[in-house]
């Protein structure tokens, strides 16, 4: 007999997006139970046989006695492809968190860490214009972990996606810059979406800051605006969806 589902909550998106820091902060909720590793990647791996999943290493990160919510955050969810059809094939009533920022700067904020880490050489100007081809090269098809700079920041275009999978009611969508800037009133929202004791409004802090080194080049106002331009139409459809923008 299957094991019954043990998770009931996963931060799905977006990656530099503010997931760590939000996971930080639940880690001090008493009713929350959180995985060991904070991205666990189990359902963006394709090494496992999904037409008949195992979940027992899965369930092995979580240790739920006494909790109310149970849940992970591994932010490629929302961008990787069937990683969300996955989630609902193992608890179609699970609730999913989507941390959302302005696409251009997650674009420069993915950038900075993949170059930092030496998985990118090649400049931000060139990565998010002919750089793009890459993805054309992968596998699968047209998706990739490392250089899906601007591919992830088409926000209405994945929760379109998000909500064909799940009820509006079991997603909660919030933004990084209001994390950053009220984390007491973001966490009381995230509280009451997990059935979660309200507690004392938390100290606001700060995870993952990007490393200082020299990046060769900054961010330009030519690239800022081409960006917005390509994220002019799935702006629109993200309002229309969520009602959320960036200035």
């Amino acid at each position: 007999m299957a094991e019954p589902p043990l998770v009931n909550f996963v931060i799905a998106g977006v990656q530099k997006g503010g997931t760590t820091a939000l996971f930080d902060y639940l880690a001090d909720e008493p009713g929350a139970a959180l995985s060991q590793v904070k991205e666990t990647h189990f359902f963006d791996d394709e090494s496992r046989d999904w037409a008949a999943p195992d979940y027992a290493d899965y369930h092995a990160q979580f240790d739920p006695a006494g909790a109310r919510a149970c849940g992970e955050a591994t932010p490629i969810y929302i961008y990787w492809p069937n990683a969300l059809e996955r989630i609902r094939a193992y608890n179609p009533a699970m609730r999913l968190i989507v941390m959302l920022r302005d696409p251009v700067a997650r674009a420069w904020s993915h950038w900075r860490m993949e170059y930092a880490r030496g998985a990118e050489n090649k400049p931000f100007a060139w990565c998010v214009r002919e750089g793009r081809r890459r993805l054309f090269e992968s596998e699968p098809w047209g998706f990739h972990r490392e250089f899906s700079y601007v591919e992830r920041g088409f926000y209405g275009e994945q929760l379109e996606r998000l909500f064909s999978l799940f009820p509006k009611e079991q997603v909660l969508i919030l933004k990084a810059e209001d994390l950053r800037r009220e984390p007491g009133e973001v966490l009381a929202r995230v509280q009451r979406f997990l059935d979660l004791t309200p507690g004392a409004a938390p100290a606001p802090r700060e995870s993952h800051v990007g490393r200082e080194m020299d990046y060769g080049a900054e961010i330009t106002s030519e690239d800022t605006a081409f960006l917005r331009g390509l994220y002019a139409r799935d702006a629109a459809r993200l309002w229309e969806l969520a009602g959320v923008g960036f200035d």
